[in-house]
């Protein structure tokens, strides 16, 4: 299985409330985001990892270069990466998408948390779409709504997606979770988006509806994102509770 991490972002607003870090190096519980991820699809068999970051800050790409070279906690990692600033997260997965073109993928942001063993059962669950052909993707939700600007997902009761709505109207049980599965011809929309000019994942999502392609729901009980400094502490209790369990 092929993962893709977009890790090209400026963190802006971390930066503003003094977080000195590039977001993918911030840290929960010490360990940091990209590495988070990183190991997590490593985890769940991870034939190869892409991942973009910006060019405006060395520190990013040089820790990816050790891992490259070093591994991660003494596993080896099959890495690559790409070094660009983008004008949106829909620009830097097209980036990546010349890697990503082969074969079935799964794609997140790099401050995405979620609990782990709910990962693993959406991979399985992806394995299981792809193996069947019974859709051309599968995009992780949830019902938890704790984002500044939320995309909802409308669906049907068995879970098929019919749309991407900015506003909960009609009214929509979730939210996109950030977390996509996809087959390679969704790659297809993607260069139809770039050619008509639009950017923003949401608009990607919704021209994957227009241009036909099935897409079922998968939903996590929770999904954080990391933009501001009281995220970094919510996330770390979620985490922590999450093993405690």
């Amino acid at each position: 299985m092929k993962y893709a991490i977009i890790a090209a972002g400026e963190g802006s607003r971390l930066a503003a409330e003094g977080v000195a870090e590039p977001k993918p190096l911030v840290k929960l519980n010490g360990e940091p985001l990209v590495d988070r991820l990183i190991r997590i699809f490593m985890d769940n068999g991870a034939s190869h990892i892409v991942v973009i970051c910006n060019n405006l800050t060395t520190l990013v790409t040089q820790h990816l270069e050790q891992i490259l070279h070093e591994g991660l906690g003494g596993r080896p990692v099959p890495l690559r990466y790409v070094i660009k600033s983008t004008p949106s997260s829909m620009h830097s997965f097209y980036e990546l998408s010349s890697m990503l073109a082969d074969q079935p993928f799964i794609m997140t942001t790099v401050d995405t948390i979620f609990r782990e063993d709910e990962f693993s059962q959406y991979v399985s669950a992806f394995k299981s779409t792809v193996e069947k052909g019974c859709a051309d993707g599968l995009m992780g939700v949830t019902d938890y709504v704790d984002d500044e600007k939320p995309l909802y997902v409308h669906t049907d009761e068995s879970l098929a997606i019919d749309g991407f709505l900015d506003s909960n109207n009609p009214p929509c049980k979730y939210i996109s979770g950030g977390i996509y599965g996809l087959m390679p011809k969704a790659i297809l929309t993607l260069n139809d988006c770039i050619d008509r000019g639009e950017s923003r994942m949401r608009n990607f999502q919704r021209a994957l509806i227009r241009d036909g392609l099935k897409l079922n729901a998968y939903a996590f009980s929770k999904v954080l994102d990391i933009d501001h400094v009281s995220d970094i502490a919510k996330a770390e209790h979620f985490l922590q509770d999450m093993k405690q369990e």
